[in-house]
């Protein structure tokens, strides 16, 4: 028997309940793993509320990431006893995910835990830090360096904001964190921002396709008009990395920034992911994200917390990183 937070759905409403479930209730899948630690994603709050239709059968248990010890295995690659972490591949939303104490997955989907990295480690990073680091790598490859200039990072008191803001300040960037929360500018610093603006003016909108060149490039969690606005403020030839939308996702913009400044717009996905690129995201986390910094943000709960934390994530009211003992 196992402990698991499933989804029923009724009349378009969802409903959370903890369950104890039997072996058996596991979906197939060639690896079994005993949870030790999720967390909780914007995904997830999506997941967790009925929106953006990403679960199509129920019941249904959510968590796009956990972290734990093989307990068995079909797979070449993994045997009883190995520690793996997984996030994306719609875990958690087409299949069963990480809030419960087993899982059963594609062993395919699966990394092995990286040197360095407890499994509660790896869960305060989750999909929020691979994302970020996924946009980090994004940006180097095209050019970025620390000559360029001052780099922003909008949603920055978020996961993917924290972890981004993390790394770029310890590879030495300038960076300067975009926040509607003023009691997080504090945390931010400690973090390594330089500087901490206000998200209010990207909120607006643009008064014409062109504004004032700043920001070198960008790591954007926000979307919507926020990200419209960094493409009229980047520099000449410079980058901005999307990687979420919890201000829309809809994109209202003239193509003016990219032909006449010759800007670019990258587009970060971290669940489809491939495993090469997946692993060398979590190499360069282990050097290049401070574990005093990864745990500065870092708070933990317990799966009955999840459904709380999933509504408070949707409002913007979650800070950092949350790991989830699935055994609390």
């Amino acid at each position: 028997m196992f402990r698991a937070l499933v989804l029923e759905e009724s009349g378009s409403v969802v409903t959370p309940r903890f369950r104890e479930l039997e072996d058996s209730a596991l979906p197939a899948g060639n690896v079994t793993v005993a949870v030790e630690y999720t967390t909780v994603n914007y995904k997830d709050g999506l997941v967790m509320n009925g929106g953006g239709g990403l679960v199509k059968r129920w019941p249904h248990v959510p968590g796009i990431d956990f972290s734990g010890t093989v307990e068995k295995s079909e797979h070449p690659d993994y045997r009883p006893g190995d520690k793996v972490v997984l996030t994306g591949w719609r875990v958690g939303e087409i299949y069963w995910g990480g809030f419960a104490q087993k899982a059963s997955v594609n062993g395919d989907y699966l990394v092995p835990l990286p040197a360095g990295f407890t499994t509660r480690q790896a869960m305060a990073v989750g999909t929020a830090g691979l994302t970020a680091m996924l946009a980090v790598i994004a940006l180097e490859s095209h050019g970025l360096t620390i000559a360029s200039g001052e780099m922003l990072v909008t949603g920055a008191a978020g996961g993917v904001g924290s972890i981004a803001t993390a790394v770029l300040s310890n590879l030495g960037y300038h960076v300067v964190a975009s926040t509607g929360r003023a009691e997080t500018h504090e945390y931010l610093k400690s973090l390594g921002a330089t500087k901490v603006i206000d998200r209010s003016p990207f909120a607006e909108p643009a008064k014409r396709p062109l504004e004032s060149e700043r920001w070198a490039g960008c790591v954007d969690s926000v979307g919507g008009n926020t990200l419209a606005r960094v493409l009229a403020q980047l520099k000449y030839g410079c980058w901005a990395a999307a990687v979420g939308l919890a201000g829309g996702s809809k994109l209202e913009h003239t193509v003016i920034p990219f032909l006449l400044r010759g800007v670019n717009l990258l587009g970060i996905d971290s669940v489809m992911c491939p495993g090469p690129q997946r692993r060398k995201a979590w190499a360069r986390l282990t050097t290049d994200l401070p574990q005093e910094r990864l745990e500065a943000m870092t708070v933990e709960a317990g799966l009955a917390d999840v459904p709380r934390l999933a509504h408070e994530i949707l409002k913007g009211q979650v800070r950092g990183r949350v790991v989830v003992d699935v055994n609390r």
